[in-house]
């Protein structure tokens, strides 16, 4: 089954919306996060992939060289959606089960990689069949991704990635903040459920130093799938009441807990023109592929909140594209 690639400025991403459409929000009581401690099994050639990924991980650290170190994650067993009878709010139960980053790396690195059966993981899994429905060991990576509205100053925040972090999304523009899921920060101790909401501020917190004592107003807008890496997400949006670009920056000088994971921002007015025609203006090859899709619903959501919920305002977004597109001949 081929998933849908969502569009916007006249370009096809490979990211498919999965739920969601910016108009309402996401309630966070209607998240059901499901977590089964059983470790993902590969079939015995791709465990193999995956030695090879570790020893080589480990040779590079014994010799003092750049590495990428391991740490507990969750693989997404399967992502369901169904509707509340009265509201029709959507409901979704996310199931996990344990992974580590070297499963990701194992997978995520070679897609396009010939098993003994001629076929690649992704002809395999993600092309002759529907990408959604992909066994848990395919699906060693959930990112809670955040975009960020200074209320003050009126600005998006993109955040690009550091050419120094692991993965395909290296020096593209990508979320405000972005957050793995991980079994040591993400995992109660106390048996409580995981928190995808919980993750979202973790993500502000280490990446842009909005603390919790900031007033944050912040509302899960969907879920999407990454078809290039195939790696499932949250789009939250979150609005800053109190703070300006001025003040984020003045924090970001006196240290963050993970600074090196970006290496430039850009606040952009938070206007529908403004943040359609700086994504139209940077080259399609710098961005994440679900990037634009996460920031086209925070402004769909946006719109609808000023015009007091009415969903039709997400026309108003649409009317903004069109004009970006039509001033630069797209």
């Amino acid at each position: 089954m081929n998933r849908d690639r969502f569009t916007v400025v006249s370009r096809e991403t490979g990211c498919h919306i999965y739920e969601g459409d910016g108009t309402r929000p996401i309630l966070e009581e209607n998240v059901r996060v499901r977590y089964r401690p059983q470790r993902v099994e590969f079939p015995g050639e791709i465990g193999d992939w995956r030695h090879t990924v570790e020893a080589e991980e480990l040779r590079k650290a014994a010799r003092g060289l750049p590495h990428r170190w391991n740490n507990d994650r969750f693989a997404v067993e399967r992502v369901v959606v169904t509707r509340t009878h009265l509201e029709e709010e959507a409901v979704v139960t996310l199931s996990l089960q344990d992974a580590d980053y070297y499963d990701f790396l194992t997978t995520s690195l070679n897609l396009g990689r010939r098993q003994d059966n001629g076929r690649t993981l992704r002809e395999q899994y993600l092309e002759s069949q529907d990408p959604a429905h992909a066994p848990a060991w395919m699906n060693c990576s959930f990112g809670v991704n955040v975009a960020v509205e200074t209320g003050k100053d009126g600005k998006m925040l993109f955040s690009r990635r550091s050419s120094h972090v692991a993965g395909p999304n290296s020096s593209r523009w990508n979320s405000s903040a972005n957050e793995g899921l991980a079994r040591k920060h993400d995992l109660p101790e106390d048996a409580r459920p995981i928190s995808l909401h919980a993750v979202a501020r973790r993500a502000l917190r280490e990446e842009l130093a909005v603390h919790a004592t900031d007033a944050l107003d912040l509302e899960l807008l969907g879920f999407g799938l990454d078809l290039d890496n195939h790696q499932w997400a949250a789009f939250f949006r979150a609005v800053l009441p109190d703070l300006d670009e001025k003040t984020l920056r003045l924090r970001w000088t006196r240290g963050v807990t993970d600074k090196w994971e970006h290496d430039r921002f850009e606040f952009v007015p938070a206007d529908p023109a403004s943040v359609l025609g700086f994504i139209a203006d940077e080259p399609e090859e710098r961005w994440s592929p679900c990037a634009p899709a996460l920031f086209y619903l925070a402004l769909v959501r946006g719109a609808v909140r000023r015009e007091g919920g009415d969903a039709a305002a997400r026309f108003t977004v649409e009317r903004a594209e069109q004009e970006v597109i039509e001033a630069r001949n797209l």
